[in-house]
């Protein structure tokens, strides 16, 4: 594990942004992988949803493609735990498709709506300190506060399976990318928190 001081005791900011593109590239994938098998179940159960799913994890896709073209100049690489990321994925998102349409779009919303919050904390890390990388990440976070609006201009009920889902996949997205970053998700988080009280 890198260490995230550097030598004069401070956090190494670089140390920080290249978990940041580890972390959002195994995000990304992992995504593509819910998006899969969403799509595999909802052909077989509910195909009128299968286009709009299909345009999400294109951009998926494509927002992979860029994190991943985003690391070599900043010395950082995929992440060592992607097959975790791929596996949780495809399994939540045969769940999800098994649970129905309007679960698959609480799905949606809960990956979502924690991703963004994440993004938010990134942005705020990265204005100073990586510019390029600042504005990639705000394009990108427009295309998935779309797909946010979009699972929630969806669903049909907020009943019981809202209530129980929505927290149970986002506490499980949050996990994921503390895991990925070695923690520095609640830095950035906690960071953010001090920033706005001054």
């Amino acid at each position: 594990m890198d260490n995230p001081l550097n030598k004069t005791g401070k956090r190494d900011g670089a140390l920080t942004v290249r978990r940041i593109l580890k972390v959002n590239h195994a995000g990304e994938f992992g995504a593509i992988r819910i998006y899969g098998a969403q799509i595999w179940m909802a052909r077989r159960l509910f195909p009128d949803i299968v286009p709009a799913l299909c345009a999400m994890r294109d951009d998926e896709i494509e927002h992979c493609r860029l994190f991943r073209d985003a690391m070599p100049t900043r010395d950082a690489k995929p992440c060592r735990v992607m097959a975790f990321w791929s596996l949780g994925g495809y399994v939540l998102g045969f769940l999800t498709a098994l649970g129905g349409r309007n679960m698959v779009w609480i799905c949606t919303e809960a990956v979502e709506s924690t991703v963004h919050r994440h993004l938010e904390d990134q942005l705020a890390f990265l204005e100073t300190r990586d510019p390029q990388l600042h504005g990639l990440i705000a394009s990108i976070q427009e295309e998935e506060l779309a797909h946010l609006r979009k699972a929630e201009k969806n669903q049909t009920r907020r009943g019981v399976g809202h209530a129980l889902l929505l927290p149970v996949v986002a506490a499980l997205t949050d996990l994921m990318i503390w895991l990925s970053t070695w923690g520095d998700s609640s830095w950035m988080r906690a960071e953010m928190a001090r920033s706005r009280r001054v």
